[in-house]
């Protein structure tokens, strides 16, 4: 055993798994991470646009790759100095009084809130949503939890607190119910302008402002773990939660990203483009959404913006589930035999509820001009590559109207960035490098928990060792712009009619 060392654990609750890592407290290196289930968790689907889960399976999945980690690496509970919480941002728990889910989670890709949130961009006024809330209501937390209100008024009745993912696993992990100002901000309950809580958009959707959980700071002692906790989850006693963030925060920290001009870039079942800005333009807030980053606060404002695509990698998991192939290295070689451009065949992968960028708009996968003479499945994988990197391309043009200035971009060396066709297509037509390191979320958790004294740039020193490679953009781009230009002019017909 290590008896000697200590060490922080790293929790990432995905929507397709939990991740639990360790890493050293002195010198953030990661021993390593495991994945609970083996399989992909379930979402389900009452309804067309619906998305649950249920919180209770989390918190014994988050119990289990506790005890797999600690078992793998023979790490003992008392040696383990502090967790830090990554978890699927814009989900909404509920909790009565006992501290019970009353409902199945509802989560970030569902959209049953969207007519609610539009009519909230309307009535509270666009000027009012754009510079308070720096966002539309659109489909995050609030609207969800204003849909409950409307629809299951006997769910609503009993609610005591609500709470996001990552607070229902601290609160199953300590017995108290905390947020963070990032997490209240994700769920478009923040005012920025006020720094407070937006009691206009609350008392605009009816909810009282007891249902908020306290108010923690990002880094630091937020809870600690319950004896209860502690005899079920195999971590010990009073063991503290020293940071907690959304996943796509907590990427950016993982991959360095702090400061204004640098992006981060996520492809897995989403995909997201989230940049660091010091400005709180809110131009494109209907498309693009705008946070309080981790490193935010009155002295310094750090805002996120995140361009979310919700039909990324599920895209290319509904294409291996379903072609004559058995792992996503048969389709990347399949897709490498064909040209640039899949000739001539498009992918649209919006198959994954109401787009964002698209303004909510629920347009579905659209497979256009296929030939079926000449067409075989490495068309479809080339094409799906290329469709989910251009939907990357045209989300971060977005961005770039609401004036993001890009320095360097960074992604994780896993998922969709494994192919080199989604990360070159992306390179050569943005022109920028893109920098690959081999790092996850729920190390970029652990590792947040060394930074109570705030020294950001640490990160910089843990992530050298990390690097993999540096995608350079081709010299070329003519055939990529060709085909990306064929894919805007498919995605122009489908959204005018």
């Amino acid at each position: 055993m290590h008896q000697q060392k200590a060490y922080y654990l790293g929790l990432d609750l995905g929507s397709s798994s939990i991740k639990v890592s360790l890493v050293e407290k002195v010198s953030g290196k990661s021993l390593g991470v495991v994945q609970v289930p083996d399989s992909e968790m379930e979402i389900d689907a009452p309804q067309s646009g619906w998305a649950e889960q249920d919180p209770e399976t989390w918190w014994q999945l988050v119990c289990e790759g506790i005890k797999k980690i600690k078992e793998t690496h023979g790490v003992a509970a008392k040696q383990i100095k502090g967790v830090g919480i990554a978890y699927q941002m814009h989900g909404l728990v509920l909790v009565d009084k006992q501290g019970d889910p009353l409902r199945k989670a509802i989560i970030w890709c569902d959209s049953r809130a969207v007519e609610i949130g539009e009519k909230a961009y309307k009535d509270l006024g666009q000027d009012y949503c754009d510079n308070h809330l720096l966002n539309s209501p659109g489909n995050f937390t609030a609207s969800k939890l204003a849909w409950v209100k409307q629809n299951e008024p006997e769910i609503f009745e009993k609610v005591h607190k609500m709470m996001l993912p990552g607070d229902f696993i601290a609160f199953r992990l300590s017995g108290s119910p905390t947020t963070t100002l990032s997490g209240l901000s994700e769920g478009i309950f923040w005012d920025f302008k006020e720094n407070r809580l937006s009691q206009k958009l609350l008392d605009f959707y009816g909810i009282t402002s007891d249902f908020i959980p306290e108010i923690k700071p990002t880094f630091g002692e937020q809870c600690t773990i319950s004896k209860e906790a502690a005899e079920v989850c195999g971590l010990q006693e009073g063991t503290p939660i020293l940071y907690r963030a959304g996943d796509q925060p907590n990427n950016a920290l993982s991959l360095n990203v702090f400061h204004p001009g640098e992006v981060a870039a996520t492809g897995g079942t989403s995909g997201v483009m989230y940049a660091v800005t010091d400005n709180l333009s809110a131009k494109e807030c209907q498309k693009v959404n705008n946070f309080i980053h981790i490193n935010h606060n009155k002295q310094t404002k750090r805002i996120g913006k995140l361009l979310c695509i919700n039909g990324a990698g599920i895209q290319y998991r509904w294409l291996m589930n379903n072609l004559a192939v058995s792992s996503y290295d048969e389709m990347n070689q399949l897709a490498s035999k064909v040209g640039i451009g899949s000739d001539g065949v498009v992918i649209l992968p919006f198959g994954n509820g109401a787009e964002r960028m698209l303004l909510n708009q629920d347009i579905g996968t659209r497979i256009v001009n296929l030939n079926l003479n000449r067409h075989r499945n490495g068309h479809l994988c080339r094409a799906a590559l290329e469709g989910i990197a251009f939907s990357f391309v045209y989300g971060f043009e977005i961005m770039q109207s609401d004036g993001i200035q890009t320095k360097v971009i960074r992604a994780g060396n896993d998922n969709l960035f494994r192919s080199a066709i989604f990360a070159d297509t992306i390179a050569t037509l943005l022109q920028k490098e893109i920098e690959i390191y081999d790092t996850t979320g729920a190390i970029g958790a652990a590792r947040a928990c060394t930074l109570i004294d705030g020294n950001h740039d640490r990160f910089s020193t843990y992530i050298k060792n990390d690097h993999v490679m540096t995608i350079t953009p081709e010299k070329d781009p003519s055939l990529y712009e060709k085909a990306y230009k064929t894919w805007k002019k498919e995605l122009k017909l489908i959204l005018d009619i």
